[in-house]
């Protein structure tokens, strides 16, 4: 039995790109109309749309309507072009950490670079490639749930962080796809998900999606896992990735390290479930990872009040990396890579790259 998630985060209609604002939720559930590329930049960045395979093809509809924009008021192909390159880097500077941004955005613009023809068919073969990249995150997604669905232990407890869900890809979801999967399979699986401070992704929409979904999931604070694990509450760690080097290190969001050192001490296995366009073969370690650091507010606030002193220093890194040591296996859409990574990840790039 397959298990369908009535989930879409994003979806192209009317030469709108029409997307679920995170920002509301769990207090309200609005859709947003994407209509201009600087609409879709601010949506990235405020993270109305988040999660990396998300905010690809949110990057990859950006390039449609930037064309669709410019095709109204340019005159020749070449200032057209020129045009497009720079909303095409615009985009990309949304978000640093996420190489699905980057990697649909260049989907795109190679698109372009392979076309010779008018503004109007440009365009129009933009639109049609966003719409086939956006179809087929939900196939990738759900490929990676089969396989991640097979290691799962019958009756296990599964801890995820942040969230890799449907709200984190176009549907379905990347680490809650497995668990998807899973539960299609075996409904005694119990699932928790931690608050993921600072921005409560885990609180605010893995645990929404999940009730949406009919899946019971327990919610618990960030500084639980440990105890859970002692206990043997958990059992196995799935969660997702926004950028994986060429030799397995993930970055993930701020607080996947702590999770990965706990599941390692406790002899837990913890897998990444990610698509192989988060994998960055141009990157040979986590270290060279760009870190994004965010708004200061987000930590000293939630729900817009304060909940420290005035005059405290903060640091908000928005992700941490996980080394390749700690993680178990990455479940993709041609199966689960396991160590050497610089091998399995090598071989698994050559398979899509040929």
């Amino acid at each position: 039995m397959e298990f369908d998630s009535k989930i879409k985060t994003i979806e192209w209609k009317n030469n709108t790109s029409k997307v679920i604002d995170q920002t509301k939720l769990p207090y309200e559930f609005k859709i947003a109309d994407i209509t201009t590329c600087e609409q879709m930049y601010n949506a990235i960045k405020n993270m109305i749309v988040r999660g990396a395979p998300a905010i690809g093809i949110a990057g990859a509809h950006g390039v449609a309507l930037a064309a669709l924009e410019l095709s109204r008021k340019t005159g020749t192909k070449e200032d057209f072009l020129n045009k497009l390159n720079r909303k095409a880097e615009y985009l990309k500077s949304a978000r640093p950490t996420a190489v699905n941004l980057m990697w649909a955005i260049d989907k795109q613009m190679k698109l372009v670079g392979e076309t010779d023809c008018d503004i109007k068919t440009i365009t129009e073969k933009l639109i049609k490639n966003g719409v086939k990249l956006e179809n087929e995150d939900i196939e990738i997604n759900k490929k990676i749930g089969e396989y991640g669905a097979q290691i799962v232990p019958k009756g296990a407890g599964i801890l995820t962080h942040c969230n890799a869900g449907a709200l984190a890809t176009v549907g379905y979801g990347t680490a809650l796809g497995v668990i998807r999967s899973a539960y299609a399979k075996d409904s005694t699986i119990k699932v928790f998900a931690d608050e993921t401070r600072p921005r409560q992704q885990g609180a605010r929409l893995t645990t929404w999606e999940l009730v949406q979904d009919g899946i019971p999931v327990t919610l618990i604070t960030d500084g639980m896992c440990s105890y859970l694990m002692s206990k043997g509450m958990i059992n196995m760690v799935v969660t997702g990735a926004d950028r994986i080097a060429a030799n397995g290190d993930s970055a993930n969001k701020i607080g996947t390290y702590t999770v990965a050192i706990a599941a390692k001490y406790h002899n837990i296995p913890f897998y990444i479930a990610a698509p192989l366009s988060t994998i960055d073969i141009s990157i040979e370690s986590g270290d060279k990872i760009p870190i994004e650091e965010r708004s200061h507010d987000e930590v000293t606030h939630i729900n817009g009040e304060r909940i420290c002193a005035e005059g405290v220093n903060i640091i908000n890194p928005g992700f941490d990396v996980t080394p390749n040591g700690l993680i178990s296996g990455i479940i993709t859409e041609k199966g689960i890579l396991k160590p050497n990574y610089k091998n399995s990840i090598a071989q698994a790039m050559s398979i899509i790259l040929r």
